[in-house]
């Protein structure tokens, strides 16, 4: 299940060297064409894998994560150094490429390995809205009325 990191996550600061703070912020992004590609409940956990996984190996901490069927929404922690835009190419990618990896069969559908379409969504957030942005996450599911989650 969906794991909740904001608790202790919640007003700490981000300590190096040179430099302190903390830069958060709200993701979206969608599969390319719109396609459905997540509603099967074994798509939706791999692809929810593949998401934290790369955040991992690059340093990403990820506060919340919604995988709807066509769209991904996510509130992130990232290093000063990090650029919004570098960090949204690096879950995109990675996770698509993981995603094929674990899913071959997903290359019918996108032969040229493009999950995730061109377009994203980034705003940045802080403490005091982070509650807000985490709780509307959670409840895309309420609040795109989608189509249900099949289980295999």
């Amino acid at each position: 299940m969906e794991q909740n990191l904001s608790w202790n996550y919640e007003k700490q600061y981000e300590r190096m060297s040179h430099s302190i703070g903390i830069s958060m912020w709200h993701f979206e992004w969608c599969t390319k064409y719109h396609y459905r590609m997540f509603i099967k409940e074994h798509m939706k956990n791999l692809v929810t894998a593949c998401i934290r996984r790369t955040a991992s190996i690059h340093g990403i901490k990820i506060i919340e994560l919604s995988v709807e069927p066509e769209h991904v929404h996510c509130s992130i922690g990232l290093k000063l150094s990090m650029s919004p835009s570098t960090a949204l190419q690096i879950l995109k990618g990675l996770s698509a490429k993981l995603f094929f990896t674990f899913c071959e069969k997903a290359r019918l559908r996108y032969p040229r390995g493009h999950l995730w379409s061109r377009g994203k969504f980034a705003a940045s957030t802080g403490f005091t809205q982070i509650e807000v942005i985490n709780e509307y996450v959670r409840n895309q599911y309420q609040h795109h009325k989608t189509a249900r989650i099949i289980n295999d």
